[in-house]
């Protein structure tokens, strides 16, 4: 990738010149419908799921959360899947998944630049958080043992690669976008991957709260153990 005076792309920094770019065919209203689209069918599904298929009735929060982890499980395998399979051939390919990265890369260009800490960051993510995710999910329908140690693990897997996302691209200057864009800056890279930190910090204070309890109880019963063996 070389510099160019005029540039025929929407990325930044401007200088870049991307020879083997094709501008996505999709408007860019059709590709953010459907990415909420299939979101919105895995909360409404997960939800009446967490209703009907749990061993135990769960509670409103713990529904709402096992509908984020049904969708951080389909984000992460399918579509950050998607990138770290074919990262490489964004650029000029017109899949609908290629396009979305294509339109997502507005707000931050290193995911059409084989930039090698989104690659990495992108793979563990799918390979890792994404069968995870769903294993959280079945988790809490089959009341299984683990259930708070994998939210545990998954959601500080999920804040520690964003953090990092965004402290790496704080240390570039900001210059992979448009800074101060409403769509590009603030609505991709900012609130979007912000979800990443919030909603992932609540369940990793559940989880400390959840575990801390089990383990208190624990702890409680350990005196009354050694006095009934005395």
């Amino acid at each position: 990738m070389t510099t160019s005076a005029s540039p025929t792309h929407p990325y930044w920094p401007r200088h870049l010149r991307l020879d083997n770019f094709v501008p996505n065919d999709c408007p860019t209203w059709h590709i953010l419908a459907g990415l909420f689209s299939v979101s919105g069918v895995l909360v409404v599904t997960t939800w009446l799921l967490s209703g009907r298929a749990a061993v135990v009735p769960l509670g409103t929060w713990r529904r709402l959360s096992l509908c984020w982890f049904a969708v951080c499980g389909f984000i992460h395998l399918v579509i950050e899947g998607w990138f770290s399979l074919y990262h490489a051939d964004l650029l000029g390919d017109q899949a609908i998944l290629s396009q979305l990265w294509k339109e997502y890369a507005k707000g931050d260009s290193r995911y059409i630049l084989n930039d090698n800490f989104t690659i990495c960051m992108e793979t563990i993510t799918a390979y890792l958080w994404g069968p995870l995710s769903l294993w959280v999910v079945i988790a809490f329908l089959r009341q299984q043992p683990l259930r708070f140690v994998l939210q545990l693990v998954v959601s500080m897997g999920q804040v520690y690669g964003d953090v990092l996302y965004f402290l790496t691209e704080y240390r570039d200057g900001f210059q992979h976008g448009e800074l101060g864009h409403p769509l590009y800056f603030w609505f991709y890279f900012v609130f979007l991957n912000s979800l990443w930190l919030v909603l992932p910090g609540l369940l990793i204070l559940d989880s400390i709260k959840q575990l801390a309890h089990a383990q208190s109880i624990l702890d409680a019963k350990a005196p009354k153990a050694k006095s009934k063996q005395n």
